[in-house]
């Protein structure tokens, strides 16, 4: 059964041994890679500084590597092998690598243990492609955006945790044991957590592994770009973990250099950015109504460069010394400390609701066969923005921007890369627009919705009170919905590019346009055989006294030509709205409620043999009621 809530979904065996298995993972990863830095940074140096600066950096890129060499290789293992065998695979190799680590730490070997951070780096490419493969395989289609909410938040907040664990660690007295220990004892229940995940058949059975790193990663990055969306998804993403990558790597200079705050406030404000992103993404089902909501992700992009641009805004306007470094209670004395604080949390909370969408919508709409292998693919080329960010961050400081201006240039560049992508994909804009009306005009309750079908054709029927109908229903929906709709309506200025965003289609009256009428019918029958789900208001026109109107023959002849299902729908409560015949002109005078309370109510799909317009206007008006 359906989760009610992402948080029943800890509960499920098909979900929370997984969601431990990945935590653990991330988390030991950071365990083990800050214990390691930290080791650098203070017995090397003493000895060695330069040397010791080189060492830190081949750190993280050692454990980047990785994933431009292997990637390709592990998303086709992902898609050939069952995916909770593969896994336990992956987790076995994780106890040798982290032996291997003890022994670099009770050796004091820096060569073994950069050589271990490596094949850290190796394990997580592997589990990479089933981490987000195996989602769609375990959930329904209602259940991925709490699903990828959970998976993001806990990926988060472990390597936020496994961060400062790790630093713990190595600081106590024989430090490089107590972390041996942890990093084995942390693989071996991640293993022992893996044992208990559900079978997930494999995706490609019979796919034929291609050894060779680099013509097959350039393959995955040709499967990735096939679906236009579902790349530029992967594009949002990537962009997401360059702007990420950012901020991460320039908040301890930015929190020491500028806020003057010690090492516990960057603990602070790396938690407050992590815990952001934690409440951000458990939000994403709230504000979606648990489907692939796209229209999120341009409002978490404008969150994201709001409140990036306000911290720059939020910042010292000089630097604060060094000398006089703030712990945490006398930075949150210092004026405008809570502000920076809440840019931060918000930063996060945005970033959270902007990409587990783009994941989600990664899931639904690539080829279940190839999802591994696209997942692949977003993994290089986020390895790819995430070099990018760091090369491009030194150049920038390097030319004598502080880094409050650093980030401010981020924020700008979020902005374009946003209004980039939206124009590409107008499908993200045209959603956020639809979100943005029936969330703010409207509070909205649904009952049915899974009576539609999730996959095949399907013909939907519902009556017509305002012009906000085809926004409304379309909103409520997972699948896209191609209305059609009186062409007078379709012209509309303000609406317009909703409409042909979402593929909706034009009709006239046979006296009014004949030409128009029949094209009408033509793309109806198209979109219904290409499996597509059509929308029409068998009324015709709005109705001018909020009373359902005759159902028009329409029908009959659609259902002739294209025999399809048929799903009746009802609309209560729009009667009287500004968009509605109530008070003379649609959208004339001025608008009368706000955030009023409308319902959709979806019946149970008709046979198209019998369905009639007659048996559907009955079936309307019956779950209409009076309330119109």
């Amino acid at each position: 059964m359906a989760h009610d809530n992402e948080f029943t979904l800890m509960k499920e065996r098909r979900f929370l041994p997984f969601f431990i298995t990945q935590f653990l993972g991330a988390f030991n990863d950071n365990v083990f890679k800050n214990a390691l830095i930290i080791l650098i940074a203070f017995q090397v140096a003493a000895t060695d500084s330069a040397r010791a600066n080189l060492l830190i950096n081949l750190c993280s890129g050692l454990f980047v590597l990785p994933f431009f060499l292997f990637s390709a290789t592990a998303g086709q293992l992902s898609d050939k092998y069952e995916k909770s065998r593969y896994i336990r695979w992956v987790k076995a190799l994780e106890i040798g690598i982290m032996c291997g680590a003890a022994a670099g730490f009770l050796l004091n070997s820096v060569a073994l243990l950069l050589a271990m951070l490596f094949m850290m780096g190796f394990h997580s490419t592997l589990f990479g492609p089933v981490k987000y493969s195996i989602l769609p395989q375990h959930l329904k289609p209602q259940e991925l955006v709490g699903g990828n909410a959970w998976i993001e938040m806990g990926t988060n907040m472990a390597i936020l945790l496994g961060t400062m664990l790790g630093g713990i660690l190595i600081a106590w007295r024989n430090g490089p044991l107590w972390v041996s220990v942890a990093v084995i004892l942390i693989a071996v229940c991640g293993f022992l957590s893996s044992l208990t995940i559900p079978q997930a058949p494999p995706a490609a059975p019979n796919l034929k592994i291609n050894w060779n790193p680099v013509t097959e990663t350039w393959r995955i990055l040709q499967l990735t770009r096939q679906n236009f969306t579902v790349f530029q998804s992967v594009l949002g993403i990537s962009w997401f973990w360059f702007l990420g990558s950012v901020y991460l790597a320039q908040l301890p200079n930015f929190t020491k250099l500028t806020l003057g705050g010690s090492e516990h406030v960057v603990t602070l404000l790396l938690t407050l950015f992590a815990v952001g992103i934690g409440i951000g993404s458990l939000l994403c089902e709230r504000l979606s109504g648990r489907m692939v909501e796209i229209g999120l992700v341009p409002f978490g992009s404008i969150g994201l460069t709001v409140f990036g641009i306000d911290l720059f805004f939020a910042t010292p306007s000089s630097p604060v010394p060094s000398s006089a470094l703030l712990d945490v209670g006398a930075f949150l004395m210092q004026p405008g400390s809570w502000r920076v604080l809440l840019d931060i949390v918000l930063i996060g909370i945005f970033g959270g609701i902007y990409i587990v969408p783009l994941y989600a919508l990664v899931q639904q709409r690539s080829e279940p066969t190839q999802l591994s292998r696209v997942i692949a693919g977003n993994n290089i080329l986020n390895a790819i923005f995430m070099v990018a960010a760091a090369l491009i961050a030194v150049v920038m400081l390097h030319q004598g921007l502080t880094i409050p201006q650093l980030l401010l240039v981020m924020a700008i560049f979020n902005a374009a890369v946003a209004i980039y992508i939206f124009t590409l994909v107008p499908e993200f804009l045209m959603r956020f627009m639809v979100w943005i009306l029936v969330n703010v005009v409207y509070r909205l309750r649904t009952e049915g919705l899974d009576r539609i079908p999730e996959q095949g054709p399907a013909l939907v029927v519902c009556n017509h009170v305002s012009l906000m109908d085809a926004l409304v229903v379309s909103g409520c929906c997972r699948r896209p919905i191609r209305f059609v709709m009186d062409y007078q309506i379709f012209k509309n200025p303000l609406l317009n590019f909703v409409f042909r965003t979402a593929g909706a289609i034009p009709i006239a009256s046979a006296r009014e346009n004949p030409e128009i009428l029949q094209r009408a019918y033509q793309r109806v029958a198209d979109y219904l055989r290409d499996g597509e789900v059509v929308g029409i208001f068998p009324e015709g026109r709005l109705t001018p006294d909020g009373e359902i109107g005759p159902f028009k023959s329409g029908i009959e002849r659609i259902l002739k030509q294209t025999p399809v299902p048929v799903v009746p729908m009802a609309l209560r409560g729009l009667w009287g709205s500004f968009f509605s015949r109530r008070y003379g002109k649609a959208m004339s005078g001025f608008p009368r409620r706000f955030w009023s309370r409308i319902e959709l109510v979806v019946g149970e799909a008709i046979l198209p043999e019998q369905a009639t317009s007659a048996v559907l206007r009955e079936q309307v008006v019956a779950m209409r009621g009076d309330w119109r």
